[in-house]
């Protein structure tokens, strides 16, 4: 699944003409971890010339301050109304990617890429538009790609703003960094088809399934770049199960989110807090991510790990030797890596799709982590997940998620 697949327009003459998206510059990673320098080439859904300047569409649109902005909170909400920097122009034929990092517009034109990619994703695996949360009362989303004096990034009711503790510090700009804007639209994307909390949450687990389910939005984002999935199959000589199965991921990659699922947590092992608490789920759902991708290898003859008896064998070596064992050779996966390629975005896009279609199952004021996984369940025997049902559900079962 491409969230920017070639539909078409028609010419002033009749004529069909291909509709390729909009080019903008996009860092997969803040540009300050190694081999995340220079940004990639991306291409959002809409078609050249239907993202003005700001950069703005029809459903989100960036909001630049001239003076120092306090975040948002309750009753102070969207529409911006103080005084603006000017827009971020398209060049003559409607794209963005002229604005390169070195150029003031540069936080204006990545934030808004970034949050309009993810929203191109997710509406992939809904298959249609996602209707905001807060319309009608606002149409669109607002941006504010830098607060100064201000680290960290929220979203809310019609917002998204990032900040920048310290401005001549490239790390500190939240407006760089993917993951954060991915995480919070996933809060925002799942909170407009989820639906919203009736009563207190009291009895749910609400608000750590939404922690759970941004991590994961941050990860299937990450997963949708050529950069990231190179470099992460590269350099793990394309077998992710045995880096995640052996807690070695953290020491073969700097890919942030992917680390931050690299657990081995089960329900019984975190506490109250909803980032702590949403931990073993989003674990699960990486474990159900790399069970497919290893099926897939194996079903196709590119690794003679079989994901369904990797089990048995785990029990009957010692850490170290599985390893020595299971180590793939990097000269013979370089001749698989296109093919190692596509499997891997397979399984993101089986999975992704399955928990995306699990959330018309689920109601916000019971949602619990045991109800969120039969969902998963149930929306992956209804759609391209049905042959790893069995294998979701042992991943499930083994983080206590279910008995």
């Amino acid at each position: 699944m491409d969230a920017t697949a070639h539909t078409s327009d028609t010419n002033p003459d009749g004529a069909v003409a291909p509709r390729l998206g909009t080019r903008f510059l996009v860092f997969p990673q803040p540009p300050y971890v190694p081999g995340y320098e220079n940004p990639e080439v991306v291409w959002l859904a809409p078609s050249a010339g239907r993202i003005m300047a700001g950069p703005s569409d029809r459903r989100m649109y960036v909001a630049d301050p001239l003076e120092l902005k306090r975040p948002y909170a309750y009753p102070d909400l969207p529409p911006y109304a103080g005084g603006l920097h000017p827009p971020a122009e398209p060049d003559a034929d409607g794209h963005f990617d002229h604005i390169t990092p070195d150029s003031p517009a540069f936080l204006a034109t990545h934030s808004f890429a970034c949050a309009r990619r993810v929203l191109d994703i997710f509406e992939g695996y809904v298959g249609r538009d996602i209707r905001w949360f807060f319309e009608p009362t606002l149409s669109r989303l607002e941006i504010i790609p830098h607060i100064v004096d201000w680290d960290n990034a929220q979203s809310g009711f019609g917002f998204l703003e990032l900040g920048e503790s310290e401005p001549e510090r490239m790390a500190s700009r939240f407006a760089l960094n993917f993951d954060s804007v991915a995480h919070e639209m996933g809060h925002l994307i799942l909170l407009s088809e989820l639906g919203l909390l009736e009563g207190d949450g009291a009895g749910s687990e609400f608000f750590a399934y939404h922690e759970a389910i941004a991590d994961f939005a941050s990860l299937l984002g990450l997963l949708h770049f050529d950069t990231a999935v190179d470099r992460i199959l590269r350099r793990t000589g394309g077998n992710l199960m045995i880096n995640n199965e052996l807690d070695r991921f953290a020491e073969l990659s700097d890919e942030r989110q992917i680390r931050s699922f690299n657990n081995s947590l089960r329900a019984g092992d975190v506490g109250s807090e909803v980032h702590d608490h949403s931990k073993p789920f989003a674990g699960g759902l990486f474990d159900c991510l790399i069970e497919v991708y290893q099926s897939l290898l194996f079903e196709r003859g590119l690794s003679d790990l079989d994901p369904r008896r990797f089990s048995n064998l785990r029990q009957q070596l010692a850490p170290d030797m599985l390893e020595v064992k299971l180590r793939p050779s990097r000269t013979d996966y370089e001749t698989k890596h296109f093919a190692s390629k596509a499997a891997l975005q397979e399984a993101r896009d089986i999975v992704g799709e399955s928990v995306v279609r699990s959330w018309r199952l689920l109601d916000p004021d019971d949602v619990t982590f045991e109800t969120a996984a039969e969902a998963f369940l149930t929306a992956a025997e209804r759609g391209r997940g049905r042959a790893y049902v069995e294998q979701f559900e042992d991943c499930m079962r083994w983080r206590e998620i279910l008995w």
